[in-house]
């Protein structure tokens, strides 16, 4: 099969683009052959050595897949050969990755793809969308009614957040970097959006708010002003962080507690296949009901996985803003 891999850890530039065997099925896997896969910072970081993970070499990079069923191994329930089904969590804690014109995995990972939705579409949403429905559900239990902050609403997580908790009758508050985005943030179904270059972003909270403040803080960027964050909370209100693993904000503890605030982590990696499972299960419900749309910023072919890292790390570590939605990977 033709696949993107490395051989060793380092820049964008130790990617390669060749021939591997093709992976055979074992008892419980599933072969899929993979029409679309996404790009995620994880995967550059992994590529890169910054996050140590066992993983054989060569190993292919990749978390997120979308394709059809190709064979599957001994014990398989859930799924026959032809089934059209996306899912994640690949190129991770040893297993290879979906940059490649065939990935085998768990059927655990694997769910039904709906077939009025197009493979680029479910691979663009299967990370930043189960990592978004982790925190406003599993985390922090968002009702109906409830306020929600995302910091950066444009952004893989961020625009998932915004749609997921517009689909459950929640008000939402984001920020942005640029008149653009300040329009795609609108566009998902923000209520308030505030240009945090141009605007006075806790003035702008509290006004929303009429002073009441904020039921669920998502948090997608490395926090560093918890002073802020818990000054613009509602009274029992819940704070999610799963960015920054280098971060050491001051906390102030005691607004914190004196409010009967909670704090919330995770990583998406972590969690158990039956938890993940009822995120795709809404997810598949709001795509296909038109309340969950990907965003969609640059499509390349696996061939030119280099090229696409970069641009990625230019984006992610480099803050060159020159992408605005997820990369897609398609074969060719």
């Amino acid at each position: 099969m033709n696949a993107a891999y490395i051989e060793t850890t380092g820049g964008p530039d130790v990617i390669r683009y060749g021939e591997l065997p093709t992976p055979v099925p074992n008892a419980g896997e599933v072969l899929v052959r993979v029409e679309a896969a996404s790009l995620n910072p994880i995967d550059t970081y992994i590529r890169a050595g910054v996050i140590p993970m066992p993983r054989a070499m060569p190993y292919i990079p990749g978390c997120d897949l979308a394709g059809t069923v190709a064979a599957v191994g001994s014990g398989v329930e859930r799924f026959a050969v032809g089934d059209r089904v996306w899912g994640s969590n690949q190129g991770l804690l040893g297993r290879q990755g979906t940059f490649a014109e065939f990935c085998c995995t768990s059927e655990d990972w694997l769910y039904a793809l709906p077939a009025s939705v197009r493979a680029e579409d479910a691979a663009a949403l299967a990370l930043v969308g189960i990592t978004a429905h982790l925190g406003l559900f599993w985390r922090t239990d968002l009702k109906a009614g409830e306020t929600v902050f995302v910091n950066g609403g444009t952004g893989g997580v961020g625009s998932a957040v915004i749609q997921m908790a517009k689909a459950v009758g929640a008000t939402v508050i984001t920020t942005v970097g640029s008149p653009e985005k300040a329009e795609l943030a609108r566009m998902l179904g923000a209520d308030t959006v505030v240009n945090y270059n141009t605007d006075d972003v806790i003035t702008a909270v509290k006004t929303a708010t009429m002073g009441r403040g904020i039921d669920v803080w998502f948090e997608t960027q490395p926090p560093s002003d918890f002073e802020r964050t818990i000054d613009l909370m509602a009274p029992r209100g819940r704070i999610v962080v799963m960015a920054g693993r280098q971060a050491k904000p001051v906390f102030p503890n005691g607004s914190f507690y004196l409010k009967g605030l909670s704090l919330f982590g995770y990583v998406m990696f972590a969690m158990t296949p039956g938890e993940q499972r009822r995120c795709a299960d809404d997810m598949n419900r709001w795509i296909v009901g038109g309340k969950l749309k990907a965003l969609i910023g640059k499509i390349f072919p696996f061939s030119q996985a280099a090229a696409a890292h970069k641009l990625q790390e230019d984006n992610t570590l480099g803050k060159q803003r020159t992408l605005s939605g997820k990369i897609v990977m398609v074969l060719g």
